[in-house]
């Protein structure tokens, strides 16, 4: 096996590529389907007192970009590629093109396979995503543990409940969460679940005689705050009331300590509001949406701070390299909003064995025998609902930006990025903010060149090519200084992007080939606001023909996969209850 020079010489942040001594244990939390003003020190009113203590005492990356949805972020992150270089272009459909298989391909490799290969211990606790193979007796060849990582506890599939979650694994094996043996607390939540293996992955490592003395390297990868809006009632209780102003007063809010905290420019105009609290036929109900979605949060941030807490306990926080962001912006999508049934008063069906496995996405019915409701009728948070929050309230989650999952405005890509490394980033750099633009791609980068791993030129067999990595490391932009960027580039459902500096060229649906392009100098006007595309066409038609360029390398195109002028599931009603999420 060949493998190229480590980025880990060449900045020098490392002593000797594989000693144990020098290399930090990894921490890469990702979360789901949240948007930029959604935590509490970047703008929020959700109470997320771990993460806040994370960027207090690390930095903030203001301008963090994702693919704009889960399944292409995810293998993005996992590979240091566009995700079109790794196969997974949309979803988990093979559209019989190199960048639409929906599948992990393998000319790329994963964090862990890297990570493992440079002598670390590789866990990984939540959501995997980036195969279609979830049936339990089906091919295993790209789950977790085929892919790098010693341990796992989660789940194979994108979405589900969080009391009854579907293709829920330990390492290989599929089990009910009511039948294993090796994790029974008094109420099953997956947020919990996910932080709790991930705190005995860390314990484990800690005391094993083989591994203690060797770095780590866990992936978290949460499903909060993805619909259904499900959670605790003591977590719901927290956030009683607090939404009854509705979308527009709290966005406000928001919007003011973005520019309050420095995130944000205060001459950006804010973005125009989605929907009228006024017009809102059912405020009570969509309040308490918001409500159950707060407490998704919170929940999740409790979880950090207990993975937090492990560290501690276990003398590993100072040289651990912690990186938290998410996999998209705030979800529009109409899931489970429409109809008025109400909760039956006792269970209406059979109930369900204790070992028996969840299969469905949105499951038929709760353990105990009732069914699983959608619509206005049925407030969310319980295992009997599956609601998500609507368009409203992810455009607050999106304040102060333009658009949501699936679009690549920056409502679609835009997150936060809170990194914390005592004994990496200076002290004089704690709670300071870093403007350099950044993307999913540089997380490998920078695991490679901070723990002297080798990234490989092939893999997974004898002569296979792997593609180079495209990420940079952002290890100099915790330390204050600048990064070398070339451009960035998406494609996500033929809506397209490319930036260059500061400047930024975005169109919609198949904008690549038919539709109006728009140009922003992102700058002055990061809310898209200002399309100055027939005021400089030149530069336009520069950045289009670059993104061309680029998109015919990275197996962007056909955009979309070949399929047309397709509009995201945003807009259309949800009509099946199984399948891949949207």
């Amino acid at each position: 096996m060949r493998f190229v020079i480590t980025l880990g010489i060449l900045t020098g942040l490392v002593a000797t590529p594989g000693s144990a001594q020098s290399q930090p244990n990894i921490i890469v939390i990702l979360a789901d389907d949240m948007g930029f003003s959604d935590i509490g020190c970047y703008g929020s009113e959700i109470q997320t007192p771990n993460l806040d203590r994370l960027a207090a005492g690390g930095v903030r990356m203001t301008q963090f970009y994702n693919t704009a949805r889960c399944c292409p972020t995810r293998a993005s992150l996992l590979s240091g590629l566009y995700p079109h270089q790794a196969g997974i272009g949309h979803m988990m459909s093979d559209l019989k093109l190199p960048g639409y298989r929906g599948d992990l391909n393998r000319q790329c490799v994963t964090m862990a396979e890297v990570m493992q290969n440079a002598g670390y211990g590789t866990y990984m606790s939540g959501k995997w995503h980036v195969t279609p193979k979830i049936r339990p007796d089906g091919s295993k060849h790209n789950w977790p543990v085929q892919r790098g990582f010693d341990r796992f506890y989660g789940t194979i599939h994108g979405a589900g409940s969080f009391f009854d979650p579907n293709s829920l694994t330990r390492d290989n094996t599929q089990i009910s969460p009511f039948a294993d043996p090796e994790y029974q607390p008094k109420v099953f939540y997956y947020t919990d679940a996910i932080s709790d293996h991930a705190v005995r992955f860390i314990d484990d490592h800690c005391k094993a005689p083989n591994t203690k003395a060797r770095p780590f390297f866990l992936y978290v990868a949460y499903t909060a705050a993805h619909w259904p809006m499900h959670a605790l009632p003591r977590d719901i209780a927290k956030y009683k009331g607090k939404y009854d102003a509705g979308y527009k007063e709290i966005r406000t809010r928001r919007h003011q300590r973005l520019k309050q905290l420095g995130l944000i420019d205060p001459e950006w105009d804010l973005s125009p509001q989605a929907n009228r609290w006024a017009q809102n036929k059912h405020q009570e109900w969509d309040a308490v949406n918001m409500e159950v979605y707060a407490a998704m949060v919170d929940n999740m941030d409790q979880g950090i701070g207990r993975i937090v807490a492990a560290l501690k306990r276990n003398a590993r926080l100072d040289n651990t390299l912690v990186m938290y962001m998410q996999d998209n912006g705030g979800c529009a999508e109409g899931m489970g909003r429409r109809g008025t049934k109400t909760r039956a008063s006792k269970p209406t069906l059979a109930p369900m064995a204790a070992n028996a496995l969840q299969t469905n996405m949105i499951p038929r019915q709760t353990r105990d025998g009732y069914p699983v409701l959608q619509g206005t009728g049925v407030l969310p948070g319980p295992a009997d609902t599956y609601i998500g929050y609507g368009r409203g309230w992810a455009n607050v989650s999106n304040t102060p930006f333009r658009e949501y999952k699936h679009w690549v405005h920056e409502g679609g890509i835009a997150t936060p990025m809170i990194v914390h490394w005592p004994k990496g980033i200076p002290a004089d750099m704690n709670g300071k903010l870093v403007t350099e633009p950044g993307h999913l791609i540089d997380v490998m980068a920078t695991c490679v060149d901070i723990s002297g791993a080798q990234y490989p030129e092939t893999f997974h067999s004898e002569g296979n090519a792997i593609t180079p990595m495209e990420g940079l490391s952002l290890a100099p932009a915790f330390r204050g200084k600048k990064l070398d960027r070339d451009a960035i580039y998406w494609e996500h459902e033929g809506n397209v992007a490319i930036r260059v500096g500061n400047l930024k060229a975005v169109a919609k649906y198949g904008g690549y080939k038919n539709d109006k392009w728009e140009l922003y100098d992102l700058a002055s006007d990061r809310t898209e606001m200002h399309d100055l595309a027939d005021k400089d066409p030149k530069k336009l038609a520069a950045l289009k023909a670059r993104w061309r360029v680029f998109a015919e390398k990275a197996n962007f195109l056909p955009a979309n996969g070949g399929r047309g002028r397709k509009k995201p599931a945003a807009n259309k009603r949800n009509k099946k209850r199984k399948g891949n999420i949207k």
